[in-house]
């Protein structure tokens, strides 16, 4: 890997975890992860160009068949890939196929760039996702070898104890923060050999316990707001990302 490299352009291809939810502006978009750090790459570099296509909700098949062409024709210097986690967390996941289908992007993605980037995934640590550790474990391994066998970068998030911390996560249980996302961003920015800006790893305060009352509210908004929903779609086959573009589908300047 090339120390303090220069990308002058950068397309970002996954789900959610990408698209940058739940850090949401004022205009109810979202400044996530790939955003940060597209704007610390333009902040080096002229006439550097950034593309977004990830759209919430999407399953890795999705992803390859949606977002990788595009992405690989678009010949930028750095793209991340993320992809996979939604699919381990469904019933019925064949984590063979979702791998078979995260090599075909890497195959594609590694020849069109100068640099790719896969990601082990954070995890909100707790007792659903415990549930599903095997498959995420299986696809992550696999992750490390896809990365080796094609030159691509892999950026350890789920070996990282801060980020399975829930002050890291939005109150929805299933997306990081503000403070998630840029503790992300500079673990890519130093992953690609950048001096660091900061600990990313560093462990926050332990948070002060909320009281019983509090926790009790906190359960049944987060239930009425966001896991009947979550159930609902599930056992209708609808996503979240339906019927949505990506962010930002052209590779265009950007200046944060």
């Amino acid at each position: 890997m090339q120390t303090n490299a220069t990308y002058t352009s950068f397309v970002a291809l996954g789900d959610s975890f990408t698209e940058g939810m739940s850090d949401g502006l004022p205009d109810g978009s979202y400044r996530g992860w790939a955003d940060l750090l597209a704007a610390r790459l333009a902040a080096r570099t002229p006439d550097f160009r950034y593309a977004n296509l990830a759209v919430r909700g999407k399953l890795i098949r999705q992803i390859a068949d949606e977002q990788v062409e595009p992405a690989a024709a678009m010949g930028t210097d750095l793209v991340t890939l993320v992809g996979g986690l939604n699919d381990t967390l469904r019933p019925k996941c064949d984590v063979d196929e979702v791998c078979a289908l995260l090599q075909q992007s890497v195959e594609r993605l590694a020849p069109s760039c100068r640099q790719l980037v896969l990601m082990r995934s954070p995890i909100r640590r707790g007792p659903v996702s415990a549930r599903f550790l095997p498959r995420m474990e299986q696809l992550f391994d696999f992750i490390d070898e896809l990365a080796a066998r094609h030159g691509a970068i892999v950026v350890d998030l789920y070996g990282a104890e801060t980020l399975g911390d829930r002050q890291m996560w939005d109150e929805d249980r299933l997306h990081l923060n503000a403070e998630g996302h840029r503790r992300v961003a500079e673990a890519v920015w130093q992953a690609l050999g950048h001096s660091p800006e900061s600990d990313w790893t560093e462990r926050l305060p332990a948070p002060v316990p909320p009281a019983w009352l509090a926790r009790r509210a906190a359960d049944l908004r987060f239930t009425r707001q966001h896991l009947v929903p979550w159930i609902g779609r599930r056992l209708t086959g609808r996503s979240s990302g339906d019927g949505l573009a990506p962010k930002r589908g052209a590779l265009l300047p950007y200046e944060g």
